[in-house]
Formats: C-alpha cells, structure tokens, sequence
C-alpha cells in the first residue's frame, strides 16, 4: 500500500470527504485520494522513495500540508491527520450526553388575540443525546416532558392548558420526542428529523439546530450547549379547541413556536450534588 492515513476533526470525529493530494518536491501531483465513510486513505500507489508534500482538505475545515518521506518500501504511512473546522465550532466528543433540566429551557410561544404573543415553559423533562462516533448524521436524541408541568405564568390558565380542551394530562401524560435522523444545514447548523408524540398524536417534526459550542463546566464535567426551534400546528395533534372573539380574531394562535435552549452534560448521568 502506497499511502494510508486517518483523518479526523480535532474532537475525534472522521472526515468522510476529505482529499488528499501529494506532490513532489518540485510540485508535481503524483497521487490524489478520497477518505472512505470512516475517514481512512487507503491507496496502492506505489510512490518513489524520497520526500513529499501532503496536502488535506475538506470542505468546511482549514487544509493542512505536511512533509512525509516515503521509505524504500514505496509506502508512506501519514497516521492520524487533523483538521481544524471553518467557520463553526468544534462537535461535542462522541458518546452519551445527558440533558440538564436546571440550565435547559422547553418553550412554547402562542398568539394571543391577534396582537401579542403568550409564552409557556414545562418544567420537568428529561433528555438523553447519543452522539455517534464516525458519523454525525447517526446521532441521536430522545425527550420526555411531563405534560402537567406547563407554566405560563397564570395559574386559571395552565388549568386549562392541562384540561381535555388542550393537552388533556390525564390521559396523556408525556410528551416525546425521538429523533429519526439527522441532516447538515451549515457549519453550525443541523435539521433533527424525528416524531413527536403529543396529545396520543404522533406526527414527524423536524428541529432545526444550532450547535453553540462545548466547554468545560466549574463541577469538572463537559458541556455541549444547542438552541433548537420547531412550530406546531394544533390541529395535527388534534388540539382544536377556540374561541372567537370580536371580528372573527380567534383568542388563542394556530400555530406554536417551540424553542430549545439546551445544556447537556457528558455521560450516561447528571453529576450528584
């Protein structure tokens, strides 16, 4: 094998698109080759003893160039090779992140009589993200909010909210998300694609992602913050229930904003105390 290498994003992740060029010396391309689905090179090419220029590039990440020295053998065996993203921030480290109820917010924003808006939280949730290790479109993300724990700030309301007109958390409980899959809408930004079951209603609802960055937290974890935003048609989790007021405006909106503000925490847990 002529020319072998891994290559990588600085947080482990494979750069299934990357190409590598080498040139020699006098600059002269002398072998160009595509990463594999797990970011491997892999190319039979038999090169010439002697040095050579290495170039990486992908699109949306920073191309690399380094010396390699072919040995006799005719191989040159380039290891792990990193890239640094463009334009966005870096993905949080594969495996299990927990969502933290404490720094996270679920929010819904309705129209209200034709002129302002209402907003609503739930309280209680919990949320597990599965980051995959080779590919990030095979992430994934699964939620649970305890209906009952509608706030909007007025108590006669969320009654309400929580009455068979609405939500009806007698006989529906929970709401859950499940996400199907998972597509790149940008540097920072990606399309969650998933069923949302509400009201004993499953309908597909596709989120769209912001990722805001990972970090270290003062309790010694990891931290991996997103902002996702959907909207929501009562009707399609049979929430029909309004009432008209003067002029035909109806009282309450259609239609419900949802928007995301997320913490999730590395591991399998939330961190005791």
């Amino acid at each position: 094998m002529g020319l072998s290498a891994r290559i990588r994003t600085r947080d482990g992740w494979a750069v299934s698109h990357a190409v590598v060029t080498v040139t020699d010396m006098t600059g002269t391309q002398v072998l160009r080759a595509e990463a594999d689905a797990e970011g491997a090179v892999r190319d039979a090419t038999a090169l010439t003893p002697g040095p050579y220029v290495v170039i990486v590039t992908a699109v949306g990440y920073a191309p690399t160039a380094s010396t390699a020295i072919v040995t006799a053998s005719g191989r040159a065996e380039l290891g792990s090779v990193t890239l640094a993203r463009q334009g966005g921030t870096e993905l949080p480290p594969p495996g299990p992140w927990t969502v933290d109820p404490a720094h996270s917010s679920v929010a819904a924003v309705a129209q209200h009589l034709g002129i302002s808006s209402v907003r609503g939280r739930f309280t209680d949730f919990t949320a597990r993200i599965e980051i995959a290790p080779d590919e990030v479109e095979k992430s994934s993300v699964e939620a649970v909010i305890r209906a009952a724990s509608i706030d909007t700030g007025n108590g006669m309301r969320d009654d309400h909210l929580r009455s068979p007109d609405f939500l009806d958390v007698e006989r529906f409980p929970e709401i859950t998300y499940r996400s199907t899959g998972l597509t790149a809408a940008g540097s920072d930004r990606w399309t969650v694609h998933g069923e949302l079951t509400l009201h004993g209603v499953v309908r597909p609802v596709e989120l769209d992602l912001a990722n805001l960055g990972t970090g270290a937290d003062p309790w010694g974890g990891t931290r991996a913050a997103f902002r996702a935003t959907t909207e929501l048609r009562r009707e399609d989790f049979a929430m029909n229930y309004n009432q008209v007021v003067q002029a035909g405006i109806a009282a309450i909106g259609t239609t419900l904003k949802v928007e995301l503000d997320v913490q999730a925490v590395q591991g399998e847990s939330l961190p005791q105390g």
